[in-house]
């Protein structure tokens, strides 16, 4: 427990995490305020004073804190304030394709934001980092095939960890998936959030995959991933408050149907 002779002996004292970039917006002249999902701390916001600003060689370090970048951090960790303050960093993970690999990027981007409108609170959770942090190593690494299947994987199986997942019940009899009760059904409900016939059924094979390299299996043509994308989009809107849309699904849309 906390000291209450000596409360700031541990305001400040330094904490070593791993972090994923989900937003950067600049602060000042040379400054930046990053969204950062940590391993230690959950969803927190750092201040980063002068990154902005080129160095000796003649670049700044402010590349390291794109959305999607994977760093080892030394912060330090405030409980009392919500703005906290970084003193080291480095990159964790350094991508080898999907910066320069347009559907990569694009499905990166989606994922992202998609994280963007999920994580809110502060709150430590190491599964969801680790499933998060080997989602975007496995995108880099994955082929064409587990690429164009991997946003539907990634969304499917994110909603385990915030308790509104869809139980995977599927049978001959119960093959409507309803999106606002998350469960599969034998009959249509009466409110237009179900998927039926293959689209349901697809449903229930991708949530039974546990690895990524799985997804090259399934030979979905680009008008079943464009519905599937549109339907899981409305679960999210279903179970998650002031969710709305998702502004990378049109163009991840329009990249994999090429």
């Amino acid at each position: 427990p906390r000291s209450t002779l000596f409360p700031y002996t541990t305001l400040f004292r330094s904490h070593k995490t791993k972090g994923i970039v989900l937003r950067t917006v600049k602060y000042g002249e040379a400054g930046l305020i990053v969204s950062v999902y940590t391993e230690l701390f959950g969803m927190q916001s750092y201040i980063i004073n002068g990154i902005r600003r080129a160095g000796k060689k003649g670049h700044s370090r402010a590349n390291l804190f794109q959305p999607s970048s994977m760093l080892e951090l030394v912060v330090y960790h405030n409980e009392l304030s919500n703005l906290q303050r970084i003193r080291e960093y480095k990159w964790d993970y350094l991508y080898q394709t999907a910066p320069f690999d347009i559907k990569k990027n694009t499905v990166l981007l989606f994922m992202v934001e998609l994280l963007q409108k999920t994580l809110r609170q502060p709150e430590q959770n190491e599964e969801l980092y680790y499933f998060i942090e080997d989602a975007f190593r496995y995108l880099d690494q994955g082929s064409d095939g587990v690429v164009a299947n991997f946003p539907l994987f990634f969304a499917l199986h994110l909603s385990f960890f915030y308790g509104f997942r869809i139980t995977d019940n599927y049978s001959v009899q119960k093959n409507i998936l309803d999106l606002r009760e998350g469960n599969f059904v034998t009959s249509a409900p009466s409110h237009p959030g179900f998927l039926e016939g293959q689209l349901s059924y697809i449903t229930s094979q991708l949530l039974k995959v546990r690895l990524p390299s799985e997804l090259g299996q399934f030979q979905l043509n680009a008008t079943v991933r464009r519905n599937l994308l549109q339907a899981y989009q409305d679960f999210y809107a279903l179970h998650v408050p002031e969710f709305g849309t998702l502004r990378s699904v049109k163009i991840l849309q329009e990249i994999l149907s090429e």
